[in-house]
């Protein structure tokens, strides 16, 4: 998703930081220990949602995109990772990084405008993903604008398996009624809503800068995320082919997780404000 950046770093500026992660990394840690909960007030005059209390620390979320040569995961590859360690709390940003992975050609550089060569420029790459690594292991969770697209891309090639819960911010997050957006807004769309400016798109930097300005401006944010860690249930939408526009207006998807109906991924508490009936569907998901 969701940007001129620095490529390059001095090497002892990049040091510090990282000395810096890891040496806060157990202060951070016994911090989560103690954590019982996190209860939050709504301040957009939304109806309060009773959300049962639970352990989860929620501290620091680490905001990630993706570019890749593709869509394929089989073919493409990841040739850009950007992030950002962002702080509930104080809602501010901690650090930020962008870095590019080599690859021989991007058939994408019409969307992202990367090219292939510039990505084969030298650049400390190792020490991106060794920094990149300590952002993750700083973080309680991963935050991606469609998440499903973005985690796959983890795990093989040259990037590092992530093991914490992803927070999908275009699934997961039911943002405000008084924004106006769609049930699966776009990155640019989330932006506008919240008076961010946009002036650029498809650089993974700035679409998780943009992200970081949305979680700036949301008073509700901590609220919003501990609901989005609600688990999820795979339903399929039980209506005819003339209220197909009803499932499509809720963020459901046609012929995605279950071929031939209109299906979608939701909390419990979200079915039951559905305005058509639902089916649950067995998945292993």
């Amino acid at each position: 998703m969701n940007f001129d950046v620095k490529e390059e770093q001095n090497d002892q500026i990049e040091s510090e930081q990282l000395n810096f992660l890891n040496g806060t990394n157990k202060e951070i840690l016994n911090k989560r220990q103690k954590s019982q909960g996190l209860t939050t007030s709504s301040k957009s005059g939304e109806e309060p949602v009773d959300i049962p209390k639970m352990n989860h620390s929620l501290e620091n979320v680490l905001i990630l995109d993706t570019e890749t040569t593709g869509l394929d995961i089989e073919n493409d590859y990841c040739l850009e990772v950007g992030s950002i360690l962002f702080n509930v709390k104080s809602r501010s940003v901690l650090a930020q990084q962008s870095f590019l992975i080599p690859v021989e050609e991007n058939n994408a550089e019409i969307i992202n405008n990367i090219p292939a060569a510039i990505t084969r420029l030298p650049q400390p790459f190792f020490e991106a993903i060794k920094y990149f690594e300590s952002l993750v292991q700083v973080s309680d969770y991963i935050v991606a604008h469609n998440a499903e697209f973005d985690k796959q891309w983890f795990g093989i090639d040259k990037l590092p398996q992530i093991e914490k819960q992803w927070i999908c911010s275009m699934d997961d997050i039911s943002w405000p009624s008084d924004r106006q957006l769609k049930s699966r807004p776009s990155v640019r769309d989330l932006a506008l809503a919240y008076g961010v400016p946009v002036w650029s798109a498809h650089r993974a930097l700035t679409d998780c800068i943009y992200l970081a300005e949305v979680f700036k401006r949301c008073n509700e944010l901590d609220h919003l995320l501990i609901k989005a860690l609600e688990p999820k249930l795979l339903i399929r939408a039980d209506i005819s082919y003339e209220q197909r526009h009803l499932a499509k207006n809720a963020g459901f998807r046609w012929n995605d997780a279950i071929k031939g109906a209109w299906s979608r991924k939701m909390s419990r508490h979200d079915i039951e404000k559905l305005k058509f009936p639902v089916q649950e569907v067995d998945c292993d998901n």
